[in-house]
């Protein structure tokens, strides 16, 4: 019995030590893969659930984890307020919600709402941000260390639909992406943009301690009206030494210096005047780096482009997926273990890519009868899907053809389809877990 006490004590400190952080809405690699193991492969809100926590409201943002503390953003449409909250990664209790926006509307459209953006975390603060242009960061015990409205700064996001890129920490900074049109104008009778101040694209690095701006950079693109516009939100990665930043939108990637934000490469155009679809779409999912190369799916069933991280200027892709082949008009793919794992939210079909060469190594039907609009999560040789009912499916990963494990209803039972009521974060992973948010729950999953 001595040496029981201590050797629990170790085997605990070593099972907490190994549980790995989701500090964005793509999580720690910012790929949508986590190193954990031993996830579950079927589970129901009966069956497998360590928790299940009540939300004040659905949205598109992801659970954000860091050691005991799980964000999320919610709208309270009944009393105009938009909040962070944040649960105990343990017990699924509330340990506080604080309103970061209030007294203004919580939703533009029948899409989606205001709290679309996921948080971000770097285990300091955690920081919000709206798609009113109002983002704030709390200290882990919910108090307000700094607010901002970039409306006042920089003006308000010029977007036909809700804005709803996500912010991210990385190499000491705040980002913020902000791909829109050029000028202010007028959609669902709400005003889009600011008169008076400039509507070029751009992002914003911001110190996370005091909130104030270190240099926004313009984001200069060729495309014209609804194609200025993206969704998709910055990622990072290093490749040779050097910290990168990927941005995807306006018809084009990019590829900059984290540091400074000066861009160093960018794809040629995959709308062309003159050639073509030519057509004027937003654009959604952001960019994936995996094995030296980034990629990048083009909108309303178009091809998907690859780029070398090491391109300089402007340079043509290194290879694109077959017109009417592989393609992903919302969800972001993921890179796990060598190959790109890339959701038909519309066809609802699954697909595994080799990086260098494009090749197809298999598609896949998940099935259902409604849409996916959740980007797929990777871990523990699986690939987990949630779509607008909130059924997960659960596909086997790391092999050379496709293979469904299993289907799970984790939804409320309501059939919302694409409305703002519809399941649309993706499912977050660490300590073990699941973290699935369906319509009005917030769920810990594992065994």
């Amino acid at each position: 019995m001595k040496t029981t006490a201590p050797l629990l004590a170790l085997a605990l400190l070593t099972s907490f030590a190994s549980a790995e952080n989701w500090p964005n809405w793509r999580g720690p690699e910012q790929n949508g893969t986590s190193g954990e193991t031993g996830l579950p492969v079927k589970f129901s809100p009966q069956e497998g659930v360590k928790w299940a926590a009540d939300v004040p409201g659905i949205s598109a943002s992801v659970p954000v984890i860091w050691g005991d503390h799980v964000f999320i953003t919610a709208p309270i449409a009944a009393e105009k307020k938009l909040i962070g909250l944040c649960y105990d990664k343990q017990t699924g209790k509330e340990k506080w919600r604080v309103t970061i926006s209030e007294g203004d509307e919580v939703q533009w459209d029948d899409k989606s709402n205001l709290a679309s953006p996921s948080p971000a975390t770097d285990g300091d603060r955690v920081y919000f941000l709206f798609a009113n242009a109002v983002a704030a960061a709390c200290d882990f015990g919910g108090k307000i260390v700094w607010k901002r409205d970039f409306k006042e700064t920089h003006g308000a996001f010029g977007t036909q639909w809700t804005y709803g890129s996500s912010p991210t920490i990385d190499s000491g900074k705040l980002y913020i992406q902000v791909l829109q049109r050029n000028e202010p104008f007028e959609f669902h009778g709400f005003n889009k943009g600011t008169p008076g101040k400039d509507m070029s694209s751009y992002v914003l690095a911001i110190d996370p301690a005091t909130g104030k701006d270190i240099w926004k950079v313009i984001r200069p693109s060729t495309a014209k009206i609804e194609s200025l516009e993206a969704f998709s939100s910055p990622v990072f990665t290093t490749y040779k030494d050097q910290r990168l930043m990927l941005i995807s939108g306006g018809d084009t990637l990019t590829i900059h210096d984290a540091v400074s934000g000066r861009e160093f490469s960018r794809m040629a155009t995959w709308n062309p005047p003159g050639e073509g679809y030519n057509s004027f779409f937003r654009l959604v999912p952001s960019p994936v780096v995996g094995d030296g190369i980034a990629i990048v799916c083009a909108p309303k069933n178009s091809p998907v482009f690859a780029m070398p991280l090491d391109a300089k200027g402007e340079t043509q892709p290194l290879w694109q997926t077959e017109p009417k082949g592989v393609t992903s008009d919302v969800p972001t793919p993921a890179f796990y273990k060598g190959h790109f794992y890339i959701l038909d939210g519309g066809k609802k079909i699954l697909s595994c890519l080799e990086p260098k060469t494009g090749k197809v190594v298999w598609s896949g039907e998940l099935g259902g009868k409604t849409k996916f609009e959740s980007s797929p999560t990777v871990a523990d040789d699986k690939v987990y899907c949630i779509n607008f009912w909130g059924e997960v499916y659960v596909a086997k990963a790391n092999t050379d053809k496709f293979e469904l494990l299993a289907v799970n209803e984790m939804g409320n039972g309501s059939k919302p389809n694409g409305n703002a009521e519809s399941v649309r974060a993706s499912i977050s992973v660490s300590d073990g877990s699941l973290f699935i948010r369906n319509q009005e729950k917030l769920f810990r999953v594992g065994k």
